[in-house]
């Protein structure tokens, strides 16, 4: 736990817990269906596995996370005390998504991204056969250029080295742009008439790629000058 506030408040108390860096975060990957350290890492790409490996172990002390092995296979889950906190992360999201929008370049990574996006592909949306999507961001540094997305009816792999597929679509993307898009700032049409997105295959799947990915999580939240947030009901 982190110092003590020295107050008998709840809200203190559970900050001491909370307020440290990178827990929310780590409770955030857990409540986003991540089990496996290095399925944590994936979701937490500038944590270093020092910091994650010692987060784990202080929100297991606290009775947040539950540590199971199976033979030489050890994954993490929220205990009810840690799913308990759903809820107040979820609000946190929609909170910065109205009222702390601004990204740096710093906020910027495709390893983060496409993690994400892997993660909300709609298997019943994509053709029931082994689908293969490159991902390429021309102005990103070399090593963080070219992506995959292996997408079978049972799984999704994400490659940063060509699996050697034939590839059905290659999105070539701005950065900027394809975040702005899945955070619902931007629409995918609005990028492909700028000419910052490009699809580039059969073009049946070119229509079709958008809708084989779920919402992101934050994605319908209104914005402030929104028209559902100015119609939303004041308390």
């Amino acid at each position: 736990m982190g110092a003590s506030y020295g107050q008998f408040c709840p809200v203190a108390k559970a900050m001491e817990l909370l307020d440290e860096r990178w827990t929310l975060l780590v409770i955030r990957e857990l409540i986003a269906g991540s089990r496996r350290f290095n399925d944590l890492r994936r979701g937490l790409p500038r944590m270093s596995p020092t910091l994650l490996s010692r987060r784990l172990q202080q929100l297991a002390a606290a009775g947040l996370v539950e540590r199971r092995e199976s033979g030489t296979d050890v994954d993490y889950a929220l205990t009810r005390a840690g799913e308990e906190l759903q809820p107040i992360v979820v609000a946190l999201g929609e909170w910065g998504t109205r009222w702390v929008p601004q990204l740096g370049d710093r906020d910027l990574d495709p390893k983060l991204l496409l993690w994400d996006m892997h993660r909300s592909v709609d298997h019943g949306a994509v053709p029931a056969r082994r689908t293969v999507l490159q991902f390429r961001f021309p102005a990103a540094p070399p090593k963080l250029r070219h992506w995959w997305l292996v997408i079978t009816p049972s799984e999704v792999d994400i490659c940063d080295v060509d699996p050697g597929h034939d590839v059905d679509v290659l999105v070539i993307a701005d950065l900027r742009c394809l975040t702005d898009v899945w955070r619902g700032e931007r629409t995918w049409a609005s990028g492909l008439r700028s000419g910052e997105l490009d699809f580039q295959g059969p073009e049946d799947l070119r229509r079709a790629l958008p809708a084989w990915f779920r919402p992101f999580a934050f994605a319908a939240v209104p914005r402030p000058g929104s028209a559902e947030a100015l119609a939303a009901p004041r308390s």
